[in-house]
């Protein structure tokens, strides 16, 4: 048994960390600055950042390499540079974890690699598996405990990132982001992503959505995506990182809408929503996961909560998401098989 499971079972629902990028903000990271160049540049600040979260009680933190690709990488002239910015982040993570008196995870963050795949654009699954694996290889390097794909919007790439992870020996867990009218930007459903999940050859150990519009559609999407499970008789351990409210611009700085107390319900609600490992994106500081910690820690699961509950404590839903809530949209049918995987050059059998 692999530490997540280990974890789960011991702990029953794992509280992850909150934001990193509007947090490194506040450190002084630039608005069009690469984070990642911070693991060299400035370790001691995104040693600080882990740290915040482990001490406000996540039981994951995700490595600061959300953008650690070649293809991210490029755009600030540093594509040679996986390799290094990608183990260091890992190494700077275990440290922290290693002083902490209890187990923690650490997960290698691997975010989309910026590029549109075929056949709406250039790049091949084949190729972007050799991109992802080439950023999962140097986080298993460095000590992660696990590979988290996040904020996924198509088939093609999350097809792609699964198959490139799969270079390593590490288990992987697997994320999307759901936006207006509860589907990705690419158009999948929280039905697709779980008929995906259930089918595709590289399974992660659990599935969810992060990142999105908010926390009400955000837990729209695990129902949604609960329903579909039931339907396929299939289990599933579901993921759950919303934004931390609606982001607004204010007196020339990004402001994230959501309390402590929002963050709070959305924690509960979410467990409610079947969710075994909640945390926060977008805005989300250690102040929201210290208060998510301590609602986690004092809630007992309880009903599946309804469209009344979500928007009564954590604001509107949208009409699409909604109506797959309320059956207007076919949860068995019309999602899109996953696309045939390529044998990549590197494989578990040859890593």
């Amino acid at each position: 048994m692999t530490i997540l499971p280990e974890l789960l079972k011991e702990r029953g629902v794992l509280l992850a960390d909150g934001a990193t990028g509007s947090n490194l903000f506040k450190m002084g990271l630039q608005s069009g600055d690469a984070p990642e160049l911070w693991n060299d540049l400035f370790p001691d600040r995104i040693a600080a950042n882990y740290r915040s979260f482990i001490e406000a009680g996540s039981d994951i933190i995700l490595t600061n390499t959300f953008g650690g690709n070649r293809f991210r990488l490029g755009l600030h002239d540093s594509s040679d540079r996986v390799h290094e910015l990608n183990v260091k982040a890992a190494s700077i993570a275990k440290a922290e974890v290693n002083k902490a008196s209890k187990r923690i995870i650490v997960a290698g963050s691997i975010g989309p690699t910026g590029e549109i795949l075929e056949p709406l654009g250039s790049l091949s699954i084949e190729s972007a598996a050799e991109v992802f694996a080439e950023q999962a290889l140097a986080l298993e390097e460095g000590g992660v405990d696990l590979l988290w794909i996040e904020t996924m919007s198509s088939l093609e790439e999350a097809t792609a990132a699964l198959q490139g992870v799969a270079a390593c020996s590490l288990p992987s867990v697997l994320t999307f982001s759901v936006d207006t009218n509860g589907r990705t930007m690419m158009g999948l459903t929280p039905a697709d992503i779980i008929r995906f999940a259930s089918e595709t050859l590289h399974r992660p150990q659990a599935v969810g959505a992060n990142c999105g519009i908010g926390a009400a559609d955000l837990v729209a999407s695990l129902i949604n995506m609960h329903h579909a499970a039931k339907d396929l008789s299939i289990p599933i351990i579901v993921i759950a990182k919303a934004n931390c409210g609606v982001p607004e611009y204010i007196d020339g700085e990004i402001v994230y809408s959501g309390t402590e107390e929002v963050m709070s319900d959305y924690a509960c609600i979410a467990m409610d929503a079947g969710a075994r490992i909640i945390g926060g994106c977008c805005g989300t500081t250690p102040s929201h996961i210290r208060a998510m910690r301590k609602a986690i820690d004092r809630h007992q699961t309880g009903e599946l909560p309804d469209i009344d509950k979500i928007e009564a404590s954590l604001g509107t839903i949208t009409a699409g998401a909604r109506s797959q809530m309320l059956g207007d949209l076919s949860i068995a049918g019309g999602a899109k098989r996953p696309p045939r995987e390529r044998k990549s050059r590197r494989s578990r059998r040859d890593a």
